[in-house]
């Protein structure tokens, strides 16, 4: 047990874990912001109001671009906070 020990504090297993689970969390909560109040403030300004079914047809290819707009609004709203939590990061000084 003392060995389990000695390697998840030398490799920082215990806060690897924990972050993921916030990580997964807050994904979660980005996807609930995008979907759930962002999106339906666009549905008013897109013709039939079902924003994930927004498609572009180009012949007979069919793409479902509105599913996907919502997830690249999710990606860049992520990837801010992580760049704005790196920046505060580099600020603090290590002990």
């Amino acid at each position: 047990m003392a060995e389990f020990q000695a390697f998840l504090s030398k490799y920082s297993v215990i806060g690897l874990a924990i972050a993921v689970i916030i990580g997964g969390a807050a994904g979660k909560l980005v996807s609930s912001l995008v979907s759930d109040i962002l999106m339906p403030m666009v549905t008013f300004f897109i013709p039939g109001g079902a924003w994930r079914e927004a498609t572009l047809s180009i012949g007979p290819i069919v793409m479902m671009v509105g599913s996907f707009i919502g997830n690249v609004i999710d990606f860049l709203i992520i990837a801010l906070v992580v760049f704005m939590i790196m920046k505060q990061l580099e600020k603090t000084p290590l002990k």
